[in-house]
């Protein structure tokens, strides 16, 4: 493969286009996989590798080789994914999936106030609007803090005739922090979510909407049910309820608890559920899944032909 273009600088966050050389995909897709996925340090950091510790490591190679596996694997046309690094570790990203096939023209990485870990996405259809959200705050008490890793949000065209619009999401961690509690932290970010996705319904009620990522809580959760919203309004979201070849739904393991939890969601709005295939929807599963990643992928169907809601 010849070299990568530099990315351009957006507002919003970075955005790679025609990063390979390639034309715009125009033709129409019949159904196509969305795939969200938390990569798990996808960076450089304070690390251990084969027992030593070293700082300002990248991920590990066997990690990353797995990590690649498993997406090609799901073989997906739009990929949503958390814990990216910088611009450096993100064009990595990028060159290993093009030379294990998988070549994305365009995408989106959000650079929000958490300098850490990042929000990206990549397309192999045009990105037409790019919203992402990387400076909003909130107040607790007398403190205001930032959406850690902010609202990535793009508008793919997936043919002439059927736009997906995409957000993504990583909200606070169950780690403490001094900053505040980190439940009414992750609770605060859900709601500037919320808000954003109603500003959304406002201005297209009919939206082909997903809203994806880790969401660091279970659905039984108020931050979940704040995003998901008040069934039977239109502007409530379906909470796909994927599931693995053996009919489990988990998508986080904690080993420290060997606790496995479903942190990583994937919300359609009414207008995008007509279009679900949900027998071809999934949570995918691999023998060596945890070298990849503590997180499992979601595969999301779509049938990208517009359907009456019923």
């Amino acid at each position: 493969m010849g070299s990568m273009s530099p990315p351009s600088l957006r507002s919003s966050g970075i955005a790679l286009l025609s990063a390979f050389g390639l034309s715009a995909i125009s033709a129409a897709a019949e159904e196509i996989n969305f795939v969200s996925y938390n990569l798990k340090n996808y960076l450089r950091m304070d690390r251990r590798v084969a027992g030593e510790f070293k700082r300002d490591a990248p991920k590990p190679e066997n990690e990353i080789k797995e990590l690649i596996e498993i997406i090609v694997a799901t073989k997906p046309d739009i990929l949503g994914v958390c814990e990216m690094g910088g611009p450096d570790q993100f064009e990595d990203f990028v060159r290993r999936l093009a030379a294990a096939g998988l070549k994305y023209p365009h995408a989106e990485l959000t650079l929000p106030a958490d300098r850490t870990r990042h929000l990206a996405l990549l397309s192999r259809f045009p990105i037409v609007a790019r919203n992402s959200k990387t400076d909003l705050t909130y107040r607790l008490g007398d403190r205001e803090l930032p959406f850690q890793r902010g609202i990535l949000d793009v508008t793919v065209q997936v043919n002439d005739g059927y736009q997906l619009r995409c957000l993504g999401v990583h909200l606070k961690s169950k780690r403490e922090v001094e900053e505040a509690d980190q439940a009414l932290m992750r609770r605060s970010e859900a709601e500037l979510l919320r808000a954003h996705i109603d500003s959304i319904f406002e201005a297209i009620p009919g939206v082909n909407l997903v809203v994806y990522g880790d969401f660091n809580d279970t659905r039984n959760e108020l931050p979940i049910k704040v995003v998901r919203g008040k069934f039977g309004r239109p502007e409530a979201l379906t909470d796909i309820q994927l599931a693995d070849d053996r009919g489990e739904r988990w998508t986080y393991y904690w080993r420290w608890a060997d606790q496995y939890s479903r942190f990583d969601f994937v919300f359609a709005s009414r207008g995008l559920m007509p279009e679900v295939i949900t027998d071809k929807s999934y949570i995918h599963t691999d023998p060596d899944w945890f070298t990849a990643s503590d997180h499992r992928p979601l595969v999301l169907r779509v049938e990208a032909t517009e359907r009456e809601v019923k």
